[in-house]
């Protein structure tokens, strides 16, 4: 766990190189230790690809003490995807696996966050709270109304997560305005235990940190969970009003523009 956060810097991916170093964390992460993989994959480079890749901004935190050439500094990725740079008749990422019906029809500001990821040297240190600050203010500046994106737990046995998944449906479920659904034929039950089968702390041990980091945030899941045989995980929803996100970032950041102004 590395903390000393003046090595530390937190952009947005400025070039080729810039990408490059952020698909090769992916790779080490999805593909290293969880066993991913998947058509773009380039496996003789160690990168993590995708067609969406071209559409996103990615956000990077990087650690200057780390050797740029030869793609190792960037030790922190999140890929983001404005709703207003969607192409016409291009579907969100996300959309492969839910229908996002009710985001989609409301006319509000949307961003879409994917392929999150940490070195495993930097977790549990100041790395996500660095990069969410940065995230608060990439969705102040843009006016963003609700972030979504999936999220995972590792593995493809739905036994091992029946009961995060149940917590999670029974306390965390999406308003149904705001709820997205999971698509058949991948879609697997939330709700498949009992409420007294249910404890919470034992079910918050068992969700990873990402998604109760957006749980403390304010976030909701959506309806049912997805089965991603390709990616080897089991995949929810997340949906969060960035209002309820960036509450004390905003007031941080308007304080600190105003006194850079």
């Amino acid at each position: 766990m590395k903390t000393d956060e003046s090595l530390f810097e937190v952009r947005l991916a400025a070039d080729a190189r810039d990408l490059r170093a952020a698909q090769r964390l992916r790779y080490e992460v999805f593909v290293g230790e969880m066993g991913s993989d998947g058509p773009m994959v380039d496996h003789a480079a160690r990168l993590e690809c995708d067609d969406y890749d071209d559409l996103c901004d990615h956000l990077l935190l990087i650690d200057r003490s780390r050797d740029p050439e030869r793609l190792e500094d960037v030790v922190g990725v999140y890929r983001l995807l404005p709703g207003a740079r969607l192409p016409e008749g291009r579907d969100f990422y996300s959309e492969q696996e839910f229908d996002l019906g009710p985001l989609l029809g409301g006319g509000r500001r949307l961003l879409e966050l994917g392929r999150s990821c940490v070195h495993p040297d930097y977790r549990g240190g100041p790395a996500m709270m660095l990069m969410w600050n940065k995230l608060a203010e990439y969705v102040l500046d843009r006016d963003i109304d609700l972030m979504f994106g999936t999220a995972s737990f590792p593995g493809t046995d739905p036994a091992s997560v029946a009961e995060p998944l149940a917590y999670l449906y029974r306390h965390h479920l999406a308003p149904e305005g705001l709820r997205p659904v999971a698509r058949a034929p991948h879609r697997l039950e939330m709700d498949a235990l009992p409420p007294e089968a249910v404890e919470r702390r034992r079910a918050m041990q068992a969700t990873p940190p990402l998604i109760k980091a957006y749980l403390r945030l304010g976030g909701f899941v959506g309806d049912g969970a997805w089965i991603d045989h390709e990616f080897n995980t089991i995949d929810v929803l997340l949906v969060m009003d960035t209002t309820q996100m960036s509450a004390r970032h905003r007031d941080y950041y308007t304080r600190r523009r105003g006194d850079e102004a």
